[in-house]
């Protein structure tokens, strides 16, 4: 397929996937009790933890515990994930080595070495990505149907007869008015979109500018087991030194580790090194935005004494803003690359297309992660925190 359709169809799925959020969040917030509970019922169809976390209430330690504890697991699954689609694309490097090898020696008389080996079938690369969908969607499909027969919803006590549950828009209003969150978005997506325009373009740029597409599945297993295992360090970290300033030191660690690998690609000693900051980094802002959004909602509860149900807007609004920002770095880096004429599925790019994904895995994203640190500095003012 050529880089446009890819990224139309990449970003009108996460564009929509975006939109849902807020849609879910306002009928959330506006379903009923159930016989099997007011969340519940929801799991059948949304993905189950970003239900049972728009209602974190309760005492802010036990509510950071529980937030961590989320995406130790949430990593953890990652972790698995990578381990299933790095045999997928083992098979795929392999596959289209050879294909490329036969081409080579086709072409030798012709020198046409670059020609792009897109006729090839690829038949056993299309197997091993059907087999890994239909793993991934049964332990989806098991996942969801132990939590919705394992755990019992309990009902929150009544709140009292003076909170009042605003108009949707009011309510919207209200929320995208709010100073500290709008802070905490800005700075949340502007993470976003550097991690995800870096780690989106991350296999592109191990097989064309650092020449170790074969390693890319160990690399990534690297980077996701120092993600998993920085996830619980940095909750210990925050309870000793604060949240703002473990995210400030956190997502520092992302811009040397990208420069460095910038500098010197072909390095696998190196490259493999720095993919162990990179995790880290990565658990940042898997971790800590999460964690100060329920202080964000703590805040405006006790601007606004008066609202009540409105978490699930707090954080279907922030898984929003969350996944338009994949969408646009997935929509930038493809548009780019095909702008410096990217050929889909040939054996060698031009130094045009190097440069540009060298450009998308660390100038571009360095840029972003500072504004976006800026952000979070300054989520709350001395004044109001």
């Amino acid at each position: 397929m050529e880089a446009s359709s890819v990224s139309m169809i990449l970003f009108v799925s996460r564009v929509w996937d975006a939109v849902t959020d807020p849609l879910v969040g306002y009928l959330v917030s506006r379903s009923n009790w159930t016989p099997i509970g007011k969340l519940t019922p929801w799991l059948c169809y949304n993905v189950p933890y970003l239900s049972l976390n728009m209602f974190l209430g309760g005492d802010p330690r036990d509510r950071d515990s529980a937030t961590a504890y989320r995406m130790s697991v949430k990593m953890m699954a990652m972790l698995l994930a990578s381990v299933m689609q790095g045999q997928v694309v083992a098979v795929y490097n392999t596959e289209k080595q050879e294909a490329c090898q036969h081409l080579d020696q086709a072409n030798e008389t012709t020198a046409q070495s670059t020609s792009s080996p897109q006729t090839v079938p690829l038949q056993e690369t299309k197997n091993a990505f059907l087999t890994s969908a239909l793993v991934m969607g049964a332990l989806f499909f098991l996942c969801s149907l132990v939590l919705f027969l394992g755990v019992k919803e309990q009902r929150a006590p009544l709140c009292s007869a003076d909170k009042v549950r605003p108009p949707y828009l009011t309510s919207l209003k209200m929320l995208i008015c709010h100073i500290p969150y709008q802070r905490l978005v800005l700075g949340f997506v502007l993470s976003v979109l550097a991690f995800q325009m870096s780690l989106g373009n991350f296999a592109l740029f191990c097989s064309h500018a650092a020449g170790l597409g074969a390693q890319f599945q160990h690399l990534l297993l690297v980077l996701l087991v120092s993600a998993s295992v920085a996830v619980p360090l940095w909750q210990t970290v925050l309870l000793r030194i604060g949240k703002k300033a473990t995210v400030f030191f956190g997502l520092s660690l992302f811009i040397p580790a990208v420069i460095i690998i910038a500098c010197v690609p072909s390095n696998l000693s190196v490259f493999m090194i720095m993919c162990v900051p990179m995790g880290f980094s990565v658990a940042t802002i898997f971790l800590l935005p999460w964690s100060m959004l329920p202080d964000v909602v703590d805040d405006f509860a006790v601007r606004h004494p008066s609202c009540k149900d409105l978490e699930p807007l707090f954080f279907s609004f922030y898984a929003f803003c969350s996944k338009l920002a994949g969408g646009l770095s997935v929509g930038i880096s493809t548009m780019t690359l095909q702008f410096v004429g990217y050929r889909p599925g040939a054996c060698n790019q031009g130094d045009e297309v190097v440069t540009a994904l060298i450009v998308l895995f660390s100038p571009i994203p360095i840029a972003l992660q500072m504004i976006g640190m800026v952000f979070f500095r300054n989520v709350f003012s001395s004044r109001n925190r």
